[in-house]
């Protein structure tokens, strides 16, 4: 009855017909990948995409099939994401644009020096995050059920259904799952339970194409689906905070309080102009929406579409506007609850427009330093957030025209490695700056009690002038997430391209001084001209990215996924277990 058309790494089934449409500036080509439909899917995991097209084909809402997806993936993608993480999700719909933040929390006892040691000094690494002190309360069925009671249309339980299914039935080992298992031991193994359900008694990873089953995951979610939260939010509460406390070796422990009392919290949305578009995401605590509307709204002025993606000078340009986007995140960026945090003032557009004057079409800037906008507080952040690579996106649009983008984490490939109930418990913490001041002044990313780490989870909406949804964005990876997700954006509003191929864009992104790019992609070609514009530090490294998104075209919404994993999602051996051990 319902026809699947495979694109990337997602599928879509054709729900309704297409209603007439007003395309973009620059229209993407028609491709294989539009389905004639305004009800699509895209994610990390085709297995996640098919529990989402199940409860769409029921009639379930968009927040219904992602939290499908969501649930899902924590079966099949427990490496990136899952219930012992948190999210953010953002919804559009005839009521606007809705933002919840399902981000974790630390335990109300944590203090600044959480991750220093008696001298002042960095933990080592291991201690830090392969610990109960990288655990934050896990937010993603609270902002599941927080989402659900707003715009969910099926029952709770329907949405478990999927996910019960392949940890009890079973699912097979792909090559991605195999090789993130190889590349993360003693992360991934660190605890018995783990070890009886993804390794061998030779303690390594269980074949590709081994069936896994996970009785310990359906019954926890086959809890939750008939209990709803409390499951995990009360029930559970005492046995999750007293695991996570006995693997913490300083500072303030996890206590049954602090799940109990976690929840996710409604946000006001981050939207800035760029063309005729309007570009809605997550505001603080997460940097995503600033950063994303920052980098776009910077580079407002230049005739990108006619410089196209071949042009040294377009992403001459890309970089500096991300310099000074990152530079005003470290200063500012941190959980709004607990630090003034100038998000209006960020995303102005005459505070962008004074911004984007320090960008030099003909010479990269020597130093780039945070700007002053409205309501600046005197705060600072020390940049320390590790690149780590447990997160996952995924894209939603349902029969009636709306649209959910959620990202989901666990920070890094399996957490903190402290497994419970059948999935990975989250090393969100570390996402936190490891000092607590710099030269005297109160780091904005501080660790404190019952507060939320600053992430770079970008989920956006781009909008047409009718206030249409027409891309559903976003990306994994770290600090490189807004990153991902603006120079998408551009690929489609700019150069016109199709979902698929704008996320095959390279990634170019500048840290500090240095630039990192990919290798065999076209920016490659271009490193003499961006040495000659004054980026002399450029670095690059095998293609990594893991961007969804769905795109309105006149045939109907295109599902996408990012080319650079499709073909690790294959049930056949890879040649080498390293082959994708550090995607994210």
């Amino acid at each position: 009855m319902f026809k699947r058309i495979l694109i990337g790494l997602s599928l879509s089934v054709p729900l309704a017909a297409c209603s007439t449409y007003t395309a973009p500036i620059a229209t993407p080509p028609a491709s294989a990948g539009v389905a004639e439909n305004l009800g699509a899917v895209s994610s990390a995991d085709p297995r996640a995409t098919e529990a989402g097209e199940a409860i769409l084909a029921k009639g379930g809402s968009a927040t219904d099939a992602a939290i499908a997806v969501m649930l899902a993936l924590t079966v099949v993608e427990p490496q990136s994401s899952g219930i012992g993480g948190g999210g953010f999700l953002v919804h559009a719909g005839k009521g606007g644009i809705t933002t919840f933040d399902g981000r974790e929390t630390a335990p109300a006892t944590a203090t600044g020096k959480r991750f220093l040691d008696q001298n002042g000094e960095r933990l080592p690494r291991d201690k830090r995050v392969i610990s109960g002190l990288s655990v934050g309360v896990p937010g993603n069925i609270a902002l599941a059920a927080k989402a659900h009671g707003q715009y969910g249309k099926l029952e709770w339980a329907q949405l478990f259904e999927p996910a019960i299914a392949l940890a009890r039935g079973g699912f097979n080992m792909n090559r991605r799952f195999h090789a993130s298992l190889a590349g993360n031991k003693g992360r991934a193994d660190k605890t018995d339970a783990a070890r009886a359900n993804f390794f061998g008694s030779d303690g390594e990873p269980l074949p590709v194409g081994s069936t896994i089953t996970v009785p310990a995951l359906a019954l926890t979610l086959e809890r939750i689906a008939t209990k709803g939260p409390q499951a995990l939010y009360e029930d559970d509460a005492a046995a999750l905070a007293a695991y996570v406390a006995g693997e913490t070796p300083q500072d303030g422990v996890m206590a049954a309080s602090d799940v109990v009392g976690y929840r996710a919290k409604e946000r006001e949305p981050v939207c800035a102009r760029y063309r005729s578009y309007r570009i809605c995401g997550m505001g603080p605590p997460s940097s995503g929406g600033v950063a994303v509307g920052q980098m776009l709204g910077q580079l407002e002025r230049f005739d990108i579409a006619a410089m196209g993606p071949d042009s040294p000078t377009f992403w001459h340009l890309f970089l500096e506007s991300q310099r000074l986007a990152y530079a005003d995140r470290e200063l500012y960026i941190g959980d709004s609850d607990f630090v003034d945090v100038p998000t209006a003032g960020l995303v102005d557009a005459d505070y962008l427009a004074k911004r984007s004057a320090l960008i030099d079409p003909g010479k990269a800037l020597e130093t780039v330093e945070p700007g002053k906008p409205a309501g600046a507080p005197l705060a600072r952040a020390d940049g320390d957030e590790p690149p780590e690579n447990g997160t996952t996106h995924f894209s939603v649009v349902d029969g009636e025209g709306n649209a959910v983008s959620y990202t989901s984490t666990v920070e890094g490939a399996f957490g903190s490695g402290l497994y419970f109930g059948g999935f990975y418990l989250n090393n969100e913490l570390t996402d936190f700056s490891l000092s607590p001041e710099m030269d005297g002044i109160p780091v904005a990313n501080r660790v404190e009690g019952g507060k939320r780490p600053r992430s770079s989870m970008s989920p956006t909406i781009v909008l047409d002038e009718e206030g249409e949804a027409i891309l559903v964005i976003g990306a994994a990876g770290g600090p490189t997430i807004p990153v991902q997700t603006a120079r998408s954006i551009i690929g489609v509003i700019d150069f016109g391209m199709s979902a698929q191929d704008a996320l095959a864009l390279p990634l170019l992104m500048a840290f500090g001084s240095t630039v990192v790019t990919e290798e065999g992609g076209r920016v490659e070609g271009m490193i003499g001209s961006l040495e000659a514009l004054g980026h002399t530090n450029i670095r690059t490294f095998p293609p990594r990215g893991k961007a969804n998104a769905l795109l309105r075209t006149p045939q109907g919404w295109e599902s996408a996924g990012d080319p650079r994993i499709a073909r690790l999602l294959s049930y056949e051996p890879a040649e080498t277990d390293s082959e994708a051990a550090d995607q994210p």
